[in-house]
C-alpha cells in the first residue's frame, strides 16, 4: 500500500502563486508516473499535469506556461508550481501515482486532495 499526502493548498489572489507538494510513503514500493488532477463541484476530475519517472512532462492546455510539475525521486515527492493563478484554477487538487509494491503489484493511488482557492 502506498500513501500520498498533499500539502500547499490555500487561498491566493488572482495573479499569485502556490506550490503543491505530494509525498509518497509505504513499504517496499517504487513510483512510476505521477500526476496532479483537479476537480470542482459538479464536474469531472481532470488531469492538470503529469510526469514520468524519467522526468517527461505534459500539461493541460489551459495551464501551459503557468504551471510546472517536477519530482524528487529520492524523496518520492512530486510538486506543482502554480504561477499567474486565475479564479478558474479554483478546485480541489489531487495527487495521483502509478506505483509498484511487492505486496500489491502495480496499482494506482490517490491522495486526499488539497483545496486551492483563487480570489478575483
Amino acid at each position: 500500500q502506498v500513501q500520498l499526502v498533499e500539502s500547499g493548498g490555500g487561498l491566493v489572489q488572482a495573479g499569485g502563486s502556490l506550490r503543491l507538494s505530494c509525498a509518497a510513503s509505504g513499504r517496499a514500493f517504487s513510483i512510476n508516473a505521477m500526476r496532479w488532477y483537479r476537480q470542482v463541484p459538479g464536474k469531472q476530475r481532470e488531469v492538470v499535469a503529469a510526469i514520468t519517472s524519467a522526468g517527461s512532462t505534459s500539461y493541460k492546455d489551459s495551464v501551459k506556461g503557468r504551471f510546472t510539475i517536477s519530482r524528487d525521486n529520492a524523496r518520492n515527492t512530486v510538486f506543482l508550481q502554480m504561477n499567474s493563478l486565475k479564479p478558474e484554477d479554483t478546485a480541489v487538487y489531487y495527487c495521483n501515482a502509478d506505483a509498484y509494491t511487492v505486496a500489491a503489484g502495480a496499482a494506482n493511488y490517490w491522495g486526499q486532495g488539497t483545496q486551492v482557492t483563487v480570489s478575483s
